[in-house]
């Protein structure tokens, strides 16, 4: 049936054979066979319906993912191989939609799946970025960005007529709706809807990603996260996260109007996620679009403060948004006396300043307007939340405990098992059946063969069998060879110094010297990073092209090579995240305690096998408590004593580097001879600077803890049997990690759907 189809709608638009076809032919006639069988499908709906609103839906290349959620996966994928093409082939002619930058959006991402294979009713709200982030390349061992540019004239997006004005201080701009259908796992549909302008103009750009931030008509859409240096990008910022929320509440009035529901009644239809605190300008919107269609403050305040619920990611303060009122008030100023009404109110009921929306510097506080005027607030670990309530939100906490609760983040075994490790998965449902593709929880299965060899010897071939494709894939896309018989000790995230990339560099450089020396490891390592960092994060630039300037080093050095080796691959996103995490030995989750708010990447190394070596810190703490201390490599400080380190202000990085000689020996190397010669000395020295004199995220407290733990995590690998069960336990206790477990906690307590 598949085949027939495929061969019309070929031989419709290319008048020829499939076997002629190429693997762009290839691929867009099978996008249209998809998103014809998407459609059939029908939607989700019901009368009370989410609305997930997210600055970033990092979804990946969608080909694979549909055709298995459509069940069609298997039947398309033999039908390729008649026409001669395998669908990785096919799907390299894919671009990846650039709307995302990490975890946040691809966690995104994974709910919108969970959403829709649960067949609840629920759609996301973003923006159509026509260049995402940005395509990172390096040069001169530096990050530099460049435009990524996704948008084709055939694409998953479909061009909608709804369009809505959005109203603006000076002008105001009118939007085009383009939605692309989400497929849930044997299930009906929902949709993301993206909002953009048509006087969007792409020929702004000049060198590089710069462009006039001021010609916000003309640059809206352009990118995700604008830098924000300079007033002009805050200022973008608060267009597009109004555009985004406004085009969003618009949306929402336009289907509740359209399915006959009293505005009055909006909360019992209606329920809005707010995925950190970009989107949280829809409270006033939509309390002021509620005013416009007659219902006064008093109530809207009330309705709006039943439908919206908050989600923190983060801790850190850039992340916890807080925007002058003055800023506020020269792009959207009839909002303001909505915010002030809502601050106003809050000051008659609490004195402390520290719940205020308003501060004494007339900052406005997102978050605030969250906590105050949502229904719920949660956190995305068990760790993350308990710090919410006990320190970072504790003023809120007191006042709202019923609106705290937790939902431990998750991920889809669709994208990260199914699609990215064909192998594994197929040789565990040989063993168990295909349940766990539907309830992850069937996993568990896999403990009773913990014991039974011919299993876990199966396990390690297959990981060499990835580990072989990640050396195919890395030598025909990036020119880098790698040996598979090393282990690869892999940290993939957002170049950010709590992740603390750099303390894994310099693990590099003591190894390094190490080797050197003559002490050398019994099995050689391959230690693999992909990162980008923001364009305007001078430090994290800084450990970028420190890692760049070790790889050369070590490529340059066969006395070291032969047992250590060190690749940063380029513009790390979805793809080959699909590559990357299969072939993963050794899980590098090693965040500051305290400030990571949970983690997705760890859960995905974690389901394909690979072994965590990391702090208590996020998800960790639940992936520990689910694998026993002998299937988790854990070291460093806990979460309490850091906060103590952060209130007492009694962490001196210096300390550390003038009293520990392995510690002044790695970090010297950064502005050593042989990382000079091949380095810019800017970079390298004013990396070093902050290394010894702030340390904001106290890498040094721990490298000592890391250095010893991870040496011990490689002389492990080395008892294959007991590696392979600790990777068959890791496999098994994955399920707790699924989406859709998350997803069903959030309808349960949050949402309730219907």
């Amino acid at each position: 049936m598949i085949e027939k189809q495929l061969r019309d709608i070929i031989t419709r638009r290319y008048h020829k054979k499939a076997e002629e076809c190429s693997r762009e032919e290839l691929y867009y006639s099978l996008l249209e066979l998809t998103k014809e069988i998407t459609k059939e499908r029908g939607y989700n709906e019901g009368e009370r319906k989410l609305y997930y609103i997210s600055a970033e839906f990092l979804i990946g290349k969608l080909l694979s993912n549909n055709l298995i959620n459509l069940g069609l996966f298997e039947e398309v994928e033999e039908v390729l191989v008649k026409f001669g093409k395998t669908i990785e082939e096919v799907e390299a002619a894919e671009p990846e939609p650039s709307l995302g930058n990490g975890g946040l959006g691809r966690l995104a991402a994974c709910f919108l799946d969970s959403i829709a294979t649960l067949s609840l009713p629920g759609d996301g709200i973003g923006l159509n970025y026509h260049y995402g982030l940005f395509r990172q390349i390096f040069e001169k061992h530096k990050q530099k960005e460049l435009i990524n540019p996704w948008i084709e004239p055939e694409s998953w997006l479909n061009q909608t007529d709804i369009h809505f004005d959005i109203p603006f201080k000076n002008f105001t701009l009118k939007s085009r709706l383009y939605d692309i259908d989400v497929t849930g796992y044997e299930s009906k549909n929902n949709k993301l809807h993206l909002f953009d302008v048509e006087t969007v103009d792409e020929k702004l750009v000049e060198e590089g990603i710069h462009f006039d931030k001021s010609q916000v008509e003309k640059n809206l859409t352009l990118f995700l996260y604008p830098d924000d240096s300079d007033k002009e990008g805050n200022l973008l910022r608060i267009y597009q996260q109004y555009f985004m929320v406004s085009n969003g509440a618009q949306l929402i009035l336009k289907e509740c109007k359209e399915k006959g529901y009293d505005l009055h009644k909006l909360d019992q239809h209606v329920v809005i996620q707010i995925n950190d605190t970009h989107p949280t300008l829809v409270i006033p919107e939509l309390i002021r679009l509620l005013m416009l269609k007659g219902i006064r403050m008093d109530e809207a305040i009330g309705i709006v403060s039943r439908t919206c619920a908050y989600t923190n990611h983060t801790i850190l303060s850039e992340a916890l948004e807080k925007w002058p009122f003055e800023y506020l008030d020269e792009v959207v100023p009839h909002l303001m006396p909505i915010i002030c009404e809502l601050d106003t109110r809050v000051k008659e009921e609490y004195a402390d300043q520290k719940v205020q929306i308003i501060d004494g510097e007339r900052r406005v506080h997102m978050a605030h307007i969250d906590i105050h005027y949502g229904f719920s607030v949660n956190g995305v670990a068990a760790l993350h939340t308990e710090i919410l309530e006990q320190s970072e939100l504790k003023h809120f906490y007191d006042i709202y405990p019923e609106k705290f609760n937790n939902k431990t983040n998750g991920i889809t075994f669709r994208r990260w098992l199914l699609e990215a490790n064909h192998p594994l998965a197929d040789y565990i449902a040989s063993l168990i059946g295909n349940g766990f593709k539907k309830d992850e929880e069937e996993l568990e299965q896999l403990l009773q063969y913990r014991d039974v060899s011919q299993v876990k010897e199966r396990l390690l071939a297959i990981k060499k069998e990835n580990k072989l494709a990640l050396k195919r894939y890395l030598a025909e896309t990036e020119n880098i060879e790698i040996d598979e018989n090393s282990i690869f000790d892999i940290q993939i995230k957002r170049l950010h110094e709590y992740k603390r990339q750099q303390m894994n560099a310099l693990y590099v450089i003591h190894k390094y010297l190490e080797i050197k020396k003559g002490r050398v490891p019994s099995t050689p390592v391959t230690l693999i990073f992909g990162a980008k960092a923001a364009p305007a994060y001078e430090t994290a630039k800084d450990i970028i092209h420190l890692i760049l300037c070790l790889q050369e080093l070590i490529q340059d050095d066969p006395q070291v090579r032969r047992h250590m080796n060190l690749v940063m691959v380029q513009n790390y996103n979805v793809t080959k995240a699909t590559k990357l995490i299969p072939a993963c030995d050794i899980s590098e989750q090693i965040s500051l305690a305290s400030k990571e708010a949970s983690g997705t990447s760890n859960m995905k190394f974690m389901l394909n096998g690979a072994v965590t070596l990391g702090t208590m810190d996020g998800a960790n703490v639940e992936i520990h408590d689910l694998v026993g201390d002998e299937n988790i490599y854990i070291f460093g400080v806990g979460s309490k004593e850091v906060i103590e380190h952060y209130a007492k202000e009694d962490y001196v990085s210096k300390d550390y580097y003038e009293k520990d000689p392995e510690i002044k020996e790695a970090v010297d190397f950064i502005t050593g001879p042989e990382l000079m010669k091949i380095g810019d000395p800017e970079n390298l020295n004013r990396l070093q600077k902050e290394l010894i004199g702030k340390d904001w995220f106290m890498t040094l407290l721990d490298l000592k803890d890391y250095i010893r733990t991870k040496d011990r995590m490689i002389k492990d690998y080395e008892d294959r049997e007991g590696w392979s069960e600790k990777m068959l336990v890791n496999i098994a206790k994955a399920g707790y990690f699924s989406s859709d477990r998350t997803i069903e906690q959030y309808n349960e307590d949050i949402w309730r759907l219907k």
